[in-house]
């Protein structure tokens, strides 16, 4: 599995989303909303650890220097609106105001297979940039919150 930083982010979930929703959508007609939204998480965290490592590999600092790096990434081509908080060596925060991601779901009318296949790979993520990541995030665009509230900080 190739990691991709030559296509904007945004544009490469468009692309899953295309194979990925109608799956899901199956899945769920088939096993059920439960089991597969279950399946769906993990297998999709799964990839998101191992894309983390792979690319928190390249990238050189500390684990909350590696969630700095990565931000612009996820926000390329106007994908993210983010407000700046805390940034320390041991924690970094900030708060995604606005979500291109969430809109293209809505736009979709699949918000809650969006809320799949994009945010609940967050924490997966921040696992596999480094086991000495935590994060803490409270609420989502996606599920209706006005911010994505992104609080990260090395395990104690």
């Amino acid at each position: 599995m190739e990691l991709r930083t030559d296509i904007p982010m945004i544009e490469q979930v468009k692309i899953q989303a295309e194979v990925l929703v109608p799956l899901i959508q199956l899945l769920r007609e088939e096993l059920g909303q439960e089991r597969a939204d279950e399946l769906a998480l993990r297998a999709l965290a799964g990839v998101s650890r191992q894309r983390a490592a792979q690319f928190g590999q390249m990238l050189e600092g500390s684990p909350i220097d590696k969630v700095a790096t990565a931000l612009p990434i996820f926000s390329a081509g106007g994908a993210l609106e983010v407000e700046p908080g805390e940034r320390s060596h041991d924690a970094i925060g900030f708060d995604v105001t606005r979500c291109r991601y969430a809109e293209y779901y809505r736009e979709q009318g699949v918000s809650d297979i969006g809320f799949l296949i994009s945010c609940s790979r967050d924490f997966a993520s921040a696992e596999g940039l480094s086991p000495d990541l935590e994060l803490e995030r409270t609420e989502t665009i996606m599920e209706g919150g006005k911010r994505c509230p992104f609080r990260f900080r090395l395990a104690q």
